[in-house]
């Protein structure tokens, strides 16, 4: 376990690593609840309000981490929907729209895999992270099975279902590695075993889980990038909407909280 008190380069680069994965969570969750009651199907209607809850919840836990981290004074609320649409640090994958249902599936496919090759590189070196990492593997799970059986039902669901999905990979594929981009101080997480790997190591393990799934489906799978240093930042127009919306109630009434 380490002290953050005594290490405050650290304390930096976990709050980097923190704020990285709740922006992720959260612009993903609210992207999503975009479909609550006009999904294609009433069951999936209930599954994707479902799974943008849960990614909205473990948005809000890990901005309680992150703000018990900074020690700024600022909570999960302030954290949340205090900050000008250039603060967010979300992978660029997500500045994409919600678009139609390819697109939807196509994008959450690509970040819900990411994701969890980034959840099993957390260490043990930030205890309260590594139990939370815990929890939000269990019901990230499900979220996976979800996405992989919607992309075998396009793949195979006749010829418009398979274009339109075939098109979505296309669109958001060159933007998918970027939830891999470079933390500022990556050797330290590492070092201090928040990180077990690279980040390089777990985009290498989400590529390697994606060709499983997409090459037996003829599918393509996204190409690869040179890593960059600004897959989270100038965010799209998209975003701004987006950013819009989920601000608009803390910022025409004061002391709103989630």
């Amino acid at each position: 376990m380490i002290d953050l008190a005594l290490a405050p380069g650290l304390r930096t680069a976990l709050a980097e690593l923190l704020l990285t994965m709740a922006d992720d969570e959260f612009v993903s969750g609210f992207t999503d609840s975009e479909w609550t009651g006009i999904a294609p199907l009433l069951e999936e209607d209930v599954a994707i309000s479902s799974i943008s809850q849960d990614e909205l919840g473990h948005a809000r836990a890990l901005y309680q981490l992150l703000a018990t981290v900074l020690a700024d004074g600022r909570d999960e609320d302030a954290l949340a929907y205090d900050r000008e649409p250039d603060a967010f640090r979300h992978a660029r994958l997500l500045d994409h729209p919600r678009g139609d249902w390819a697109d939807t599936i196509a994008r959450r496919f690509l970040y819900e895999l990411a994701d969890e090759a980034r959840l099993a590189s957390i260490g043990d070196g930030y205890p309260p992270l590594t139990e939370l990492v815990g929890k939000l593997r269990r019901e990230e799970r499900y979220h996976r099975m979800h996405l992989v059986a919607w992309i075998e039902r396009l793949a195979h669901g006749g010829t418009e279902p398979r274009e339109r999905l075939v098109a979505a990979l296309a669109a958001v594929g060159p933007d998918a590695a970027t939830v891999f981009t470079p933390l500022a101080d990556e050797p330290s997480l590492l070092e201090a075993r928040i990180l077990t790997r690279p980040l390089a190591a777990a985009e290498a393990a989400w590529r390697a889980d994606l060709t499983g799934i997409l090459v037996p489906l003829g599918l393509p799978v996204p190409p690869a990038v040179t890593p960059t240093t600004d897959g989270r930042t100038g965010h799209s127009d998209s975003f701004r909407w987006l950013w819009g919306e989920f601000t608009s109630v803390r910022r025409s009434e004061a002391g709103a909280t989630w």
